[in-house]
């Protein structure tokens, strides 16, 4: 067993970011329910959906200020307060009386999932270093992934009974408040070190030009990955696979193989290295949209998203973990931020960038494009990558 699993700070870590992926889609089984329920507002069909983009939209507007702001208080308190945040707005829905008021309340949590991320990805930072990071990124990304396969699953039984039940899952932030207070504890440099002692750490030459290509990394990953749970229900649809339990097997291989893939990336990254990682995985998220773009039966979609799941926890933990690691420790809460920021910018944005394709080309046409996209992407990356390197750092190397 990992030596890291027998830290309960590693532990405590999991839970939070697991909290995250829930923002989202939680309540997407309870939609149905909800516009019938408000059925008299003549713009239930549109506010409806916009319940499940309004929290990407505010992390993803906020999450750069939120960084910025654990850098200045320290972890704990926003991560804490966040909780609060997240556990009042996310079970508003259970007892508001009008979808514009439940649309508020989402563009709370928004803010409340924004302060999460960015103190417990700061945390990671603070906690650990060198490969036990990027392993303990891994198991961030496999925990979120089986999260949101349990979430998502509970929220249909719940949904079934009555489509505000849902709402009542964003209550676990409360039970966890106490016990994420009690196990992670303020990191040192925050309780003891000096400002002087801070700014000897300036961290990799280079480092702003470091983090703004893992950032636009990870929001152009998620413009094109998003392309999945948002257009392949319908692409199945159109190959005549209707039962709504094909896109829950085909959304499921693809959260089973993120979630494995993510464990491994922390024990290949030391071999793969800071360009190897991400680049397979761009590779193999190439591969899986093509096999989406040229395959017509539920096995073939099955393998294909897999292997877009594969490709996904590859590239990942691999962009956060290179910005903490070249950011001096003082400036990990703004790196944080802007790399959230832009991954749910990349999900608010990804049907706008689909759907048109989608219309001009087809489902098939528009896998195929995301399949180039993301080829084009591995040789950008590479490219960039090998010229920011400092010379003393090998691209291939651990860090």
């Amino acid at each position: 067993m990992d030596r890291l699993l027998k830290d309960p700070r590693a532990w405590g870590l999991m839970f939070a970011a697991m909290l995250t992926i829930m923002s989202n889609a939680t309540i997407t089984p309870s939609l149905p329910g909800l516009e019938a329920m408000f059925a008299d507002d003549p713009l239930a069909p549109y506010l409806t959906r916009l319940l499940i983009t309004a929290p990407s939209l505010l992390v993803a507007i906020t999450a750069p200020f939120a960084g910025a702001m654990t850098d200045r208080l320290g972890r704990r308190r926003p991560l804490l307060v966040g909780l609060v945040l997240y556990a009042v707005a996310g079970t508003a829905g259970l007892y508001l009386d009008s979808l514009e008021a439940i649309l508020a309340s989402r563009l709370a949590l928004g803010l409340g999932v924004a302060a999460i991320m960015t103190s417990q990805a700061a945390l990671v930072g603070d906690y650990f270093e060198g490969p036990a990071r990027g392993r303990l990124m891994g198991y961030q990304m496999a925990a979120t992934n089986i999260g949101g396969l349990v979430f998502v699953t509970m929220a249909g039984v719940l949904a079934s009974a009555d489509a505000r039940l849902p709402f009542a899952i964003y209550g676990l932030a409360a039970l966890l408040l106490p016990i994420l207070s009690a196990i992670l504890p303020e990191p040192q440099r925050f309780s003891t070190m000096s400002a002087e002692a801070q700014a000897s750490d300036p961290g990799e030459p280079g480092w702003q030009v470091t983090v703004a290509i893992m950032a636009t990394a990870a929001g152009l990953t998620f413009v094109i990955f998003y392309a999945v749970p948002t257009q392949v229900p319908y692409h199945l649809q159109g190959l005549g696979l209707v039962d709504p339990r094909n896109a829950g097997l085909v959304m499921g291989a693809m959260m089973f193989a993120a979630a494995i893939m993510s464990v491994v990336s922390g024990l290949i990254r030391p071999r793969l290295g800071r360009i190897g990682t991400p680049v397979s995985g761009y590779l193999a998220l190439g591969a899986g949209f093509a096999g989406l773009s040229i395959g017509h039966s539920l096995p073939f979609a099955m393998v294909s998203t897999a292997m877009i799941g594969a490709g996904l926890g590859l590239c990942m933990p691999t962009f956060i973990t290179t910005a903490l690691n070249v950011a001096p420790a003082r400036r990990r809460g703004l790196v944080t931020g802007l790399i959230t920021s832009a991954i749910f910018l990349g999900q608010f944005l990804s049907p706008l960038a689909s759907q048109p394709l989608v219309t001009h080309l087809g489902y098939s046409g528009a896998f195929r494009i995301g399949s180039f996209a993301f080829v084009a992407l591995a040789v950008i990356l590479t490219v960039t990558l090998r010229r920011q390197t400092p010379r003393n750092i090998k691209p291939l190397s651990a860090h």
